[in-house]
């Protein structure tokens, strides 16, 4: 299968290429804003020449069987400082794609949404009857990113007849991870290690954390599904909630930490008390998840820790 990846110098969507270089009968072409950044990455993890590597102006002039749009931010602190142009920005590719479809029909295309298109509530987990909320009089900043996202859901639903799936992305996590990144687990490996004490809130949260491995396992379902005009949300075996998450981090690498009353981290994207789906929809398409959030996060940070801590 011949698939374009959009946006290849975020992570997730580094994390898929590797994942997808284990398999032969894919040709990957990667697009980016950065190619050299895509090429020097490339030799990084000993896939140098492996595959074409282009900026989004060579896009349209290839033939491809699927299309998969990483393009965006994964990071709250620089959705927050990206502001409004996350507008244009996930708009501007969007419509790359939407405008290739129109002559290659039969191109599949895959669309990285977000749980944060249902809105920024979430006192209870995402169900396939969820609608999403919008304080449309008043919509602030940390709405933005999840308005962007469901605008794009909206226009892909509005096109019945092409093979487009939006792919909600909850909770990610990977032992290529930035830590420096302002999510609850890398404050949690921040602070292992520097051996300092985390300070966190005490708002309780649950979330469904999913590794790469079973990111891939979805991509590859929703690729070799029939084709059809939808979107799923993705979770692992089983969702985690922070007092858990907390005490297996202490057991396992030695966390120490104080929870506080006033908040301790960057909410880009609103507070989520259950930032997570019950819609399993996506085993409609074959996906079934291997890993629990806790079995991921342990294993994820168990690399991150060999690699950079001892």
């Amino acid at each position: 299968m011949r698939i374009a990846i959009l946006g290849a110098t975020s992570q997730i969507a580094k994390d898929l290429i590797v994942s997808f270089s284990s398999a032969s009968n894919n040709h990957l072409h990667l697009f980016a804003r950065r190619p050299d950044e895509v090429t020097t990455w490339l030799s990084s993890v000993t896939l140098v020449g492996r595959y074409s590597i282009d900026n989004f102006s060579e896009f349209a002039k290839h033939d491809f069987d699927a299309v998969i749009n990483f393009v965006g931010v994964g990071n709250p602190a620089r959705t927050a400082a990206m502001g409004n142009a996350i507008f244009d920005i996930t708009a501007q590719y969007d419509q790359l794609v939407l405008d290739y479809l129109q002559t290659h029909p039969a191109c599949r295309y895959l669309f990285l949404s977000s749980g944060a298109a249902y809105g920024s509530g979430f006192g209870e987990p995402a169900n396939r009857d969820t609608p999403a909320v919008i304080p449309l009089n008043k919509l602030a900043p940390h709405e933005w990113y999840g308005v962007a996202k469901l605008y794009a859901e909206c226009r892909h639903r509005a096109h019945p007849e092409l093979s487009i799936i939006d792919i909600r992305v909850f909770n990610y996590f990977s032992h290529t991870q930035d830590i420096s990144a302002r999510f609850l687990i890398t404050d949690i490996l921040r602070a292992i290690r520097d051996n300092t004490i985390l300070k966190t809130s005490s708002d309780y949260i649950v979330r469904d954390f999913i590794s790469p491995s079973d990111f891939y396992r979805l991509v590859d379902a929703l690729l070799v599904a029939p084709a059809t005009n939808a979107a799923v949300d993705v979770y692992s075996r089983a969702p985690i909630d922070k007092p858990t998450l907390l005490n297996a981090m202490q057991e396992k690498f030695g966390l120490r930490y104080e929870v506080i009353k006033s908040p301790a981290g960057v909410n880009a994207t609103g507070g989520k008390p259950h930032y997570y789906s019950l819609n399993k929809r996506a085993a409609e398409f074959g996906y079934q998840p291997s890993l629990t959030s806790l079995e991921g996060v342990l294993q994820e940070s168990e690399k991150i820790i060999k690699r950079n801590f001892i």
